[in-house]
């Protein structure tokens, strides 16, 4: 086809014809059309995304809004990557696939996205836990009761399409409902034979390959796949010693049904997927003189610190459609995840003080000593520098139903929607620390220390999630209320640093329980068919830590927005005003805290914006081989305390009453162009992000908590050599801006520096 997806078919014979036409990620679409002689006829199609793996009919909870078509019928704000839009850029870094969707605050870390902070509507950005973290709809943060901290992503470059859902039409999505929900669906069994390979090679020594094979038949299908990342870092130890990563995934899925045209379709769906990480990587950052000067540089006291992590994800999922009305789906789930972050805690000077690594960045001058035994400067033959081994186990598990009934009357479409989560997860913290001293820019082993005399606890939720949405459609209107409960039992089973047997000689057990009604609503009405208008309200929830006395996030969310269509443009937009009655905090190491990972109560806040996305072809219907379509994303945000507290958390610290939010800027935007026809694909987009406080304040922004605004732009390009080979490749921060990308966990980091791509991609399709 040329860009505009047109194309001719000239000279057929007379008779009948039958026409097939596919696109990678999308429905393969098959019709009879009968010619008579010298007949001309138009024909339009429209293809449907595959958000889910099962024939139309059978509505499936591997995706949250049923993709693009399905994204215009939601009560509240929804966004949907579509594979088209994913494709070209082909990124493996989740930070910058989410950049398109307004109201996604993103906190960079390491520059790859390997551990991404992301935060919805005003919540807190520090290693995602306050969004509902999904991958085909089930929850895929380690511990997502226990420990919601996702120290594991799902990678999303092996990922179809992407799902942000907000508002009151997230409110089937738990246990996070004030922010919203994230759900990454993985590419799904084709129809058909089909293939894909795609192989990169990428700046700073990277390489990137995904690859996988699928197809479908009578009663059995397959799919497997494999997705491989690495790099040898952009950033330089003063050892020259390795900073980069190593990542691999493995998925297979197996499917088997029933006919489709059974009296009672039925299927059964496995998934299976591992994924290991080695990654040397820190949390230690640098001063704000070294990084002017140096600001790639790392440290020699970090040049032991890596993380090894490996996940393991196994799905079993059922369907039935017992008649068009009556569909049940069941799914029995379980996610193992292990880690040991071995990483630079603390400097020990030469006068018996340790000092944290966040405190000694953040002030060299007062403990110049332990600084220059930090960076190998002067030589130890103590224990100066302290490692702490953050060995955790994880687990979550469950089983999920499904229940939807639908019907219609002479004037009205309804349909209720029912579901049960019985859930339980673990985090298993046993940790121990080891000391080196520094020779010549070397560390070197004095003392390995005991597992589990560091931390030893176990921390264990139960949950019984249930939820319920009628949906009313009737002439222009669609009323959609919905109710959740969230019944959750958190138990801690600390066995302090003198027991690394567990034999319970100094246990301390605390429990929290809680049980949480969480109501929500959508209105929408149709003005016509391109242009609609939604409001909807509904109370938001996190689940409280075991800590006695800790109580649940919880606010009333409101919003207001409107969503338009034709063939040459669209739009989304939507304000919305979120007040916090209780807002919860998180004691983490990555957050500049302590690392329990404790909650605690930080009281009422609010927070308010607006959010907007719109795409304009500028070449439609004025040159057919050619498309040039330009998307503007942007959101405002006014996030801030309504109460006085004191937190031993770096980024909140004292907070005073009307003292803004860390890490939310206040504007932040996109501006995309691309170019395509049919064989070529030219994409530049550039991402503004305003100036971003590192810790609560009101006023001017201090220097010494100011992350400056950021303007960074991307390429991306690509060619067809034939309709089944293309090349293609991009640049990242083609100007090569150096920027603070944050100041935590210890100092100030570094974003990602130009980097470059180039490779190949091939499909298959039979």
């Amino acid at each position: 086809t040329n860009a505009q997806g047109s194309f001719q078919l000239e000279n057929l014979p007379e008779g009948q014809h039958t026409i097939s036409i596919s696109y990678l990620g999308y429905e393969t679409l098959t019709i009879d059309i009968q010619l008579d002689k010298k007949e001309r006829k138009e024909l339009n199609f429209t293809l449907r995304e595959t958000a889910t793996d099962l024939p139309e009919v059978v509505i499936s909870s591997v995706s949250m809004t049923g993709g693009q078509a399905g994204n215009r019928n939601l009560t509240g704000s929804g966004y949907y990557i579509s594979p088209k839009q994913i494709q070209k850029f082909n990124y493996s870094d989740v930070n910058r696939t989410l950049r398109l969707v307004p109201g996604v605050y993103i906190q960079e870390e390491d520059g790859f996205g390997l551990r991404p902070n992301i935060g919805l509507r005003g919540a807190g950005v520090d290693r995602s836990a306050r969004i509902t973290l999904m991958e085909d709809g089930i929850l895929m943060a380690p511990a997502p009761y226990a420990a919601p901290s996702a120290y594991y992503f799902p990678s999303v470059g092996r990922m179809q399409s992407l799902e942000v859902l907000k508002g009151s039409s997230q409110i089937k999505y738990g246990p996070y409902t004030t922010g919203g929900a994230l759900n990454l669906i993985s590419t799904q069994i084709p129809d058909h034979l089909e293939a894909k390979i795609l192989m990169n090679a990428l700046s700073f020594g990277g390489s990137q390959l995904h690859a996988w094979v699928g197809s479908s038949f009578d009663h059995v299908d397959f799919l497997v796949e494999t997705f491989t990342l690495g790099s040898d870092g952009f950033k330089e130890l003063d050892n020259n010693g390795p900073t980069g990563f190593n990542k691999e995934d493995y998925l297979v899925k197996l499917r088997v049904h029933s006919d489709e045209d059974a009296r009672i379709y039925q299927s059964l769906t496995l998934k299976a997927g591992r994924t290991d990480e080695l990654s040397q990587e820190t949390y230690l950052g640098l001063t704000a003189a070294d990084f002017e000067e140096t600001p790639f540089r790392r440290y020699a006291g970090s040049q032991l610190d890596e993380i090894t992590a490996q996940q393991t994800q196994m799905a079993l999922r059922y369907n039935a459609v017992f008649s068009p009305r009556l569909q049940l789906e069941t799914t029995l789930y379980h996610n193992d995840f292990s880690r040991n972050w071995y990483k630079l805690d603390k400097v020990t000077d030469n006068d018996g003080n340790s000092i944290g690594i966040a405190a000694l960045v953040e002030d060299p001058a007062s403990y110049s000593n332990a600084y220059d035994i930090l960076a190998g400067n002067i030589n130890t033959t103590d224990g100066n520098l302290i490692l702490k081994a953050n060995n955790r186990i994880y687990f979550g598990q469950g089983i999920q139903n499904t229940l939807i009934y639908s019907y219609k009357t002479a004037f009205t479409d309804q349909r209720v929607e029912w579901g049960i989560r019985l859930h339980r997860d673990q985090m298993d913290r046993f940790q121990w620390l080891d000391t080196y001293a520094m020779d010549n820019g070397i560390m070197e082993l004095t003392n390995s220390g005991t597992p589990g005399t560091e931390s030893n606890r176990l921390v264990t939720a139960e949950a019984l999630s249930s939820w319920m949405q009628y949906t009313l459609k009737w002439n222009k209107w669609t009323f959609q209320p919905g109710l959740r409960l969230e019944q959750i039992a958190l138990t801690s089973d600390n066995y302090g640093n003198a027991d690394p047997d567990r034999t319970g000689t100094d246990l301390v057990t605390i429990t929290n329980a809680t049980t949480s009604w969480i109501p929500g609503a959508g209105v929408t009405y149709q003005f016509n068919k391109h242009w609609e208008t939604f409001v909807g309200v509904h109370k938001g929830f996190a689940p409280a830590g075991p800590t006695e006395g800790t109580l649940p996030e919880s606010s009333v969310s409101y919003e207001l927005g409107t969503r338009a269509a034709c063939a040459a443009w669209s739009l989304q937009s939507a304000a919305f005003y979120t007040d916090y009655s209780n807002l919860l905090g998180a004691d983490n190491a990555s957050a500049g805290g302590l690392g329990t990972g404790d909650l605690f109560n930080g009281g009422a806040a609010t927070a308010y914006g607006l959010e907007w996305i719109s795409t304009w072809n500028l070449l439609h219907q004025k040159i057919n081989n050619w498309s040039l379509p330009i998307t503007l994303s942007y959101t405002y945000t006014n996030a801030y305390f309504n109460s006085s507290f004191e937190s031993d958390l770096e980024d909140w610290g004292s907070v005073v009453d009307g003292d803004k939010l860390p890490y939310i800027p206040t504007h932040q935007g996109l501006l995309q162009i691309a170019l395509e026809n049919s064989r070529f694909q030219f994409t530049a987009g550039t991402r503004y992000t305003s100036a971003v406080r590192a810790e609560a304040g009101q006023g001017p922004i201090a220097d010494a908590s100011r992350i400056d605004a950021q303007l960074i732009t991307d390429l991306a390009a690509s060619y067809a050599i034939s309709s089944r080979l293309w090349v293609c490749g991009g640049v990242n921060n083609l100007t090569d801006a150096v920027y603070v990308a944050a100041m935590r966990p210890a100092g100030l980091r570094p974003g990602l520096p130009r980097s470059f791509t180039v490779g190949i991609k091939a499909y298959f399709d039979n």
